[in-house]
């Protein structure tokens, strides 16, 4: 359901959602089918991790993302360098959310 009015959210401000995943395996499948240009990955999927799932694509190439969370503090000590969101959300932090992890470059 917060992925259905994310991407509510994203295309009213004029981006282009070409997958929503409620899963791990979902989420790895649609980003290699699909090569988005940001990821917006929520750390507790239906079934599986959001972090686990970025680990796998990130093995492929780097995509710009971000992590939505309930707790960041949890996600810091994991992602000290990640991007996050957290939940609840209004619209200018997603904006700047989004804007953080587009201009941030790949790890050497």
């Amino acid at each position: 359901m917060i992925g259905t009015l994310l991407a509510s959210m994203l295309e009213t401000l004029g981006h282009n959602v070409c997958a929503i995943a409620a899963t791990e395996a979902a989420a790895v499948a649609y980003a290699a089918q699909h090569k988005p240009s940001l990821m917006i990955v929520d750390v507790w999927l239906g079934v599986g991790s959001g972090l686990t799932a970025m680990t796998q694509i990130l093995q492929y190439g780097f995509i710009p993302h971000l992590f939505m969370s309930g707790n960041i503090t949890k996600v810091r000590l994991q992602r000290p360098d990640a991007v996050l969101l957290e939940k609840p959300f209004k619209e200018p932090a997603l904006i700047h959310a989004i804007q953080m992890a587009i201009n941030r470059s790949p790890a050497p």
